[in-house]
């Protein structure tokens, strides 16, 4: 149906000449856009039903759990379901080391929570298919898991600011009990407030995509970021962390980057260093924490990331 909108929209309303680069870009960004926003909006829905069930100060009882390693896999588990970026860092992140919430497990939401969250999920479905949606959410929770009990582990507490622990509830959204209307106003308000602050960047990612699509020879990219090329993913690694951009906007371009020739592995970790290891999401923590813990936790992650790409790419060839 869709298929068949955009091929009457390119050919029909549009008058492209078929099988022309032009008319691919353009069938291409019709395309992808109306069938992401629609993923979106049902999927973002659906998933902020089940989060207004989840206030923060039900979150940070949960992840104040006791026993050894399971609050970083609830920390990971839950990262997916809860929006985390740089405009709420500095808030999640003292409102949980407030609440008790140990500094590892505070870490592996940290590293979730962007990487791993609704849109990705959506958006990986959609171009990709289930089966590289679920070995990316495994390899990212991984990731998260890891990533939080290794930090834990290193005790480095005294690299926080001076303020981080001291009391600070400002910053928490608190939700009271809600009747079922209610929740469906705010999974409605919460969609409508996610799809106004997402859409530039996924118009933006699939207009470069498109372009990349009908313009890029295919064996442009493959040449240099194949897998048989070992810089390839450090290389991705490199290039994502100046970026700023959400799942929104990058996976449409790790879409066409892979449909090119770009090595599954090499697109994804360039990915997850756009939404985990940003150098802007780096600047505000530097407001919470001392620089050597910010080298610390970008060093544990892009190890993760690293390891992450060269699987993928020797997984799925």
């Amino acid at each position: 149906m869709i298929k068949l909108f955009a091929d009457w929209l390119t050919y029909s309303i549009f008058n492209i000449e078929p099988k022309t680069l032009l008319a691919e870009a353009v069938n291409f960004f019709i395309y992808d856009t109306i069938k992401i926003f629609l993923l979106l909006i049902v999927i973002i829905f659906i998933v902020s039903i089940v989060r207004s069930y989840l206030p923060p100060e039900k979150i940070r009882n949960i992840l104040s759990h006791e026993k050894k390693y399971f609050g970083n896999i609830l920390a990971s588990i839950l990262g997916i379901i809860t929006p985390f970026c740089t405009c709420s860092a500095i808030p999640l992140f003292l409102g949980f080391l407030e609440a008790g919430v140990p500094l590892g497990t505070t870490f592996s939401f940290l590293v979730a929570s962007p990487m791993i969250n609704e849109v990705a999920l959506v958006l990986l479905l959609g171009l990709f298919g289930w089966k590289i949606a679920l070995l990316y959410i495994f390899s990212g929770l991984i990731i998260a898991i890891f990533s939080g009990i290794l930090i834990g582990k290193m005790r480095v507490e005294n690299l926080l600011e001076g303020f981080v622990l001291k009391s600070n509830e400002n910053g928490m959204l608190r939700m009271p009990s809600l009747a079922w209307e209610q929740r469906f106003d705010y999974a409605k308000n919460y969609t409508l407030g996610i799809i106004k602050k997402v859409w530039v960047y996924i118009i933006i990612g699939i207009g470069i995509g498109a372009w990349i699509h009908g313009y890029v020879p295919t064996d442009f990219l493959a040449r240099y970021a194949s897998t048989d090329k070992w810089y390839a993913v450090p290389l991705a690694v490199l290039v994502g962390i100046p970026l700023y951009s959400n799942a929104a906007g990058v996976i449409p371009l790790v879409g066409v980057l892979s449909e090119k020739g770009v090595a599954m592995g090499t697109s994804l970790a360039f990915m997850m260093a756009v939404t985990g290891l940003s150098l802007p999401e780096f600047m505000i923590l530097k407001k919470v924490m001392n620089t050597k813990l910010i080298i610390i936790f970008a060093g544990i992650v892009g190890i993760g990331i690293l390891f992450t790409g060269y699987l993928f790419n020797l997984v799925l060839g």
